[in-house]
């Protein structure tokens, strides 16, 4: 069974792209903010593997953020 922290993170990060790509929206500074809060909490209960998921979570949400700029 997956860790539910780290598929909170990943949804929320998913969540954020996939709108933003359909509507043509920006995503809000408090989508972003629970998408890191999300990505946070999954660090302290997660594999080793899944650490790594959740820092390549970050770049692209570290991505997202920029292109907003």
């Amino acid at each position: 069974m997956e860790n539910s922290l780290f598929e909170n993170a990943r949804n929320a990060v998913n969540r954020m792209t996939k709108n933003r790509n359909k509507n043509g929206q920006e995503p809000s500074q408090q989508d972003m903010q629970a998408a890191k809060q999300a990505i946070q909490s999954a660090y302290s209960q997660c594999s080793q593997e899944e650490k790594q998921e959740l820092q390549q979570l970050e770049q692209k949400l570290e991505a997202e953020h920029n292109s907003m700029r």
